[in-house]
């Protein structure tokens, strides 16, 4: 049987010797621990991105903290100040917050997954100036007809929020999640719409199940949903006044695919997203006996003349190999009428392809077939390793795409490449080395950030220690530079998550690590590798996901 939770688990809103010292491959580290925390207090596994605002950082933690049920934190750029905003009781109040934060004025809006004044601790949505002050609960849920489970990031236009829950009626066993709104001030709460779900599989229905994040457009919210409709999954738009609500489309699972993933992006009246396909990507997603690799799709918004841009072919022996890849999971690039984007398997070798495809459906092209060999790497879209850690995808400057491959190369622990949009010009920038511990890092997942010539990055593991590493290299494959090495120690261990740029320094999060603390790092260094701050370290949880 499939649950609800099954779905989640896949949604894309996050989750540890010396070796030689290779020509070119500089390393400039100043390590200095401001400070790493050995109680609880703090909060523990930082899973969601931070947000920088001024000097300030603000985030959660889905755990720890004073009741072990997570907290709200900020913490100085330099370090300075780490502030525990709230932390959470698990009571009415909330508890595991895992979803990125907004900040609005003064104020930071966010959901926690479970607690509330409900007997369902079905989760709240909250409020807490930057202060630390003035912490409201906004909205309770019941577990009931609102739903259950807020896990995505909120949406605020005005002065209201909007939101999704994944979680059915507890009371009914019914329900696929909610859409809803409420006011910043908690009052006006409404379920816009709620989704008819079905206790067993398979999950078929009209609407879908377990809605994924939101994207508002004027006074109307694109979304899709991970399953139902006919068991794969819906794309729909609702008012925001919680009227019209309409299945754009139901996926069947044929050649359109299944499991739309990747999130919508909307362009004039027309959304674009892709469907993942059956379950070649183990992500609990099943076609039944049908072949679908997955497609590329656009579709009006008013729910006219979906079309199937490109479907990807199906696959073939024991590599599943096909011409132009399989099951693509991360987010679309639109630049001019062509859109781009990856798949992780499939391909000339089974092992992911970078395409194209013009919005009209014709063009498609193969622009690069990875072949796992010592020339390039393969899951171009890095590895699903939990939750909250999405899959990596593009960056695109001019006419060039760059990414990063978690696994092959010539040590098989995954390349930094370009592409010319043309498919010329392939270029391995950074082969990562084949040691646990090596100079460079290993398994890049997360999406690169380029600043001007520059490309930065996480490696999850490998490095001096074995923890993981921030690197920088060339747009052009030269200068490439391990700018800190982690070593599970109080500096933190595997950097799964992208990095936020702001000057010249990088700031990240580190899943776990932080010395004796070890519930992972929130740090901060400087473009050139100098001057490393562990700016907090979470302590471990007390408690995990559940409930006292």
């Amino acid at each position: 049987m499939k649950t609800w939770f099954q779905n989640q688990l896949a949604l894309p809103v996050l989750a540890a010797g010396l070796a030689l010292i290779l020509p070119g491959q500089l390393t400039g580290q100043t390590f200095t621990t401001i400070h790493s925390f050995s109680s609880t207090s703090d909060g523990a596994n930082p899973g969601a991105s931070l947000i920088l605002s001024g000097n300030t950082l603000y985030g959660t933690a889905s755990q720890g903290g004073s009741f072990g049920y997570g907290t709200v934190f900020k913490v100085n750029a330099d370090g300075t100040g780490y502030t525990t905003l709230y932390s959470f009781t698990d009571g009415n109040d909330g508890g595991n917050p895992s979803a990125s934060l907004i900040l609005s004025g003064n104020t930071l809006y966010g959901t926690a997954a479970s607690g509330g004044s409900s007997a369902n601790v079905a989760g709240t949505v909250f409020k807490v100036t930057t202060n630390g002050t003035g912490f409201t609960t906004l909205y309770s849920f019941t577990g009931g007809s609102d739903g259950a489970s807020p896990y995505a990031a909120l949406v605020l236009s005005g002065n209201t929020l909007y939101g999704t829950t994944v979680g059915p009626n507890y009371e009914t066993g019914l329900g696929g999640g909610t859409v809803f709104k409420v006011t910043t001030n908690g009052t006006g709460f409404a379920t816009l719409h709620t989704f008819i779900g079905t206790p067993m599989y398979p999950e078929t229905n009209t609407d879908g199940q377990s809605p994924l994040s939101l994207l508002l457009s004027g006074n109307t919210l694109y979304g899709t949903t991970s399953g139902g409709g006919m068991q794969f999954g819906t794309v729909f738009a609702v008012n925001t006044n919680g009227a019209g609500f309409k299945s754009l489309y139901v996926f069947t699972g044929s050649n359109e695919g299944n499991a739309p993933l990747g999130g919508l992006i909307l362009s004039g009246n027309t959304l674009y997203g892709t469907s993942a396909g059956n379950d070649d990507l183990g992500l609990g997603y099943s076609a039944g006996d049908l072949n679908t690799n997955g497609s590329v799709f656009t579709l009006n918004t008013n729910g006219t003349d979906f079309t199937v841009v490109h479907s990807f072919t199906a696959t073939s022996g024991s590599s599943f190999t096909n011409s132009d890849g399989a099951n693509p999971s991360a987010g679309l690039i639109l630049s001019d009428d062509t859109l781009y984007g990856t798949t992780p398997s499939g391909g000339g070798s089974g092992n992911g392809t970078v395409f194209a495809v013009k919005t009209n459906g014709t063009g498609f092209t193969t622009l690069y077939s990875f072949t796992a060999t010592n020339d390039n790497g393969w899951i171009v879209v890095g590895a699903m390793v939990g939750p909250n850690v999405p899959y990596a995808g593009l960056v695109l400057s001019g006419r060039t795409l760059y990414g990063a491959a978690g696994y092959g190369g010539i040590w098989s622990n995954g390349t930094i490449f370009a592409l010319s949009t043309n498919g010329t010009g392939f270029a391995t920038l950074h082969d990562f080395a084949g040691q646990s511990l090596n100079s460079d890092g290993a398994n890049p997942s997360a999406r690169l950030i380029l600043s001007g010539s520059t490309l930065y990055g996480t490696a999850r593991q490998g490095g001096i220690s074995g923890g993981g590493t921030v690197f920088a290299v060339n747009t052009n494959g030269t200068a490439f530079a391990t700018l800190y090495a982690f070593t599970n120690g109080s500096d933190g261990a595997n950097p799964f998550a992208g990095l936020i740029l702001s000057g010249n320094t990088l700031y990240g999060t580190a899943a776990s690590g932080g010395g004796s603390s070890a519930g992972g790092t929130v740090f901060a260094v400087n473009t050139n590798g100098k001057g490393f701050t562990t700016l907090h370290g979470f302590a471990v949880a007390t408690y995990m996901y559940g409930h006292k």
